[in-house]
């Protein structure tokens, strides 16, 4: 598959899944994504060309690290900076250039990098005859992966907007970007947000 191509056309049956483009990755924490304000051109631009069509996540951590369960306490004991009480509720939010959007674009929210364990995502995209995920936002290594692999343990045909991805690790990014094109090749198109727009038919 060369860069610009896609195994399919992209068809009615597509929805575009943008993860996690809150203002708490976007502006200056201990979770900052540098890269959020880079690629936002590209998640913006495949919202707009279906806002209807799209679902943003939100990660939404614990009020306080005692709230956690299992290795989720420790972890939020090392990241305790970024619980609700320390970061405020408003920083959960979508940043601005994308909450516009929603509605008609909607919300789905998760405790845990993975969308798919703990909501009914799956179920509201099987009832309306979804197949086919574009996937958007960050991070690329970690609740993309989650996202991704997912979708594919689903079935999904997952068609990953790379140039509309972030990540607050260089290296990772680079490393979970070379991974989708080299492991999952099959399940998984890693192709720019041009060649998505130009084939997501409407």
């Amino acid at each position: 598959m060369t860069e610009s191509s896609l195994l399919n056309p992209i068809g009615t049956n597509a929805i575009h899944l943008c993860v996690d483009m809150q203002r708490m990755f976007a502006e200056p924490t201990e979770w900052m994504m540098p890269w959020s304000a880079k690629v936002l051109p590209q998640i913006t631009a495949l919202v707009e060309c279906q806002p209807n069509k799209t679902i943003f996540t939100r990660f939404i951590p614990v009020q306080r690290p005692s709230q956690a369960q299992g290795m989720w306490k420790r972890y939020y004991e090392r990241w305790a900076s970024m619980t609700v009480e320390k970061l405020g509720a408003d920083m959960l939010d979508l940043v601005p250039a994308l909450a516009r959007f929603s509605p008609p674009a909607s919300l789905v929210d998760k405790h845990v990098y993975s969308p798919w364990l703990e909501t009914n995502l799956h179920q509201r995209l099987q009832r309306q005859g979804v197949t086919t995920l574009i996937i958007s936002g960050g991070e690329t290594d970690v609740c993309i992966l989650a996202t991704v692999l997912g979708a594919v343990d689903l079935g999904y045909r997952v068609v990953l907007a790379k140039d509309a991805l972030c990540s607050s690790s260089d290296e990772a990014h680079d490393s979970a970007i070379d991974l989708y094109h080299q492991r999952y090749s099959v399940q998984v198109e890693p192709v720019q947000t041009g060649t998505i727009l130009r084939h997501w038919r409407r």
